[in-house]
């Protein structure tokens, strides 16, 4: 099966899909994905697919950069089998096929009022200690890129964890939560619209870079 899935990738996928990332810090622009292939995910650097028939795995593709392929590689390796992370199958130069982690993005819970319980920040917390003992360094984890199902939290990009440097974005995400979500938010099951969240989104890096 793994062995079928690369081929699908690289003589299906890859020829024939198109990735655009016009403008910096906006997701990737996907066009003309093959039958039988969805992408489910977007980010500033890559795309992620699935195919029907390996709805189990998903395909990272990324649009620029290909040196982070291999980066991202080692970190798969150097984390190992951890529940709050995914599982690396396979690699090539311009992606990486993955163990598929199923739920919703923190991002997505509070756009649709899904409650966020603190299980769920507990266990990405937990993720981050482990990652850090393996001698990586997370860096940029953020309501887009952990995850939460039935009430367990999930880290779904490990991408920038060989950087160096410091980030506050999961920390100062985690004094949002305690601080504004759980007496509002989750008191009151509040839907928060995708462009009100992309609002607060830009003002967060605005803040920042004027604080750095």
């Amino acid at each position: 099966m793994r062995e079928r899935l690369i081929q699908l990738v690289e003589q299906q996928l890859l020829p024939s899909v198109r990735l655009h990332a016009p403008i910096l810090h906006n997701p990737v622009i996907v066009d003309d994905v093959p039958d039988d292939w969805e992408c489910i995910g977007r980010g500033n650097y890559a795309a992620v697919f699935v195919h029907k028939e390996y709805e189990q795995w998903v395909v990272k593709v990324y649009a620029h950069d290909y040196e982070s392929v291999e980066k991202e590689t080692r970190v798969y390796r150097q984390l190992g089998n951890h529940p709050a992370y995914s599982e690396l199958i396979a690699s090539g130069s311009t992606y990486l096929i993955l163990k598929r982690l199923r739920g919703l993005t923190l991002y997505e819970a509070v756009h649709k009022g899904v409650l966020i319980h603190k299980s769920v920040i507990e266990d990405i917390n937990k993720a981050l200690d482990y990652a850090k003992k393996r001698g990586l360094n997370p860096m940029d984890v953020h309501g887009k890129n952990v995850m939460m199902s039935e009430g367990r939290g999930y880290v779904v990009d490990v991408s920038d964890f060989h950087k160096k440097g410091k980030d506050r974005k999961w920390k100062d995400l985690v004094n949002a939560y305690y601080r504004l979500y759980l007496p509002f938010f989750y008191k009151f099951n509040i839907h928060v619209p995708y462009w009100l969240l992309d609002v607060t989104r830009h003002v967060y890096r605005f803040y920042r870079r004027l604080k750095n």
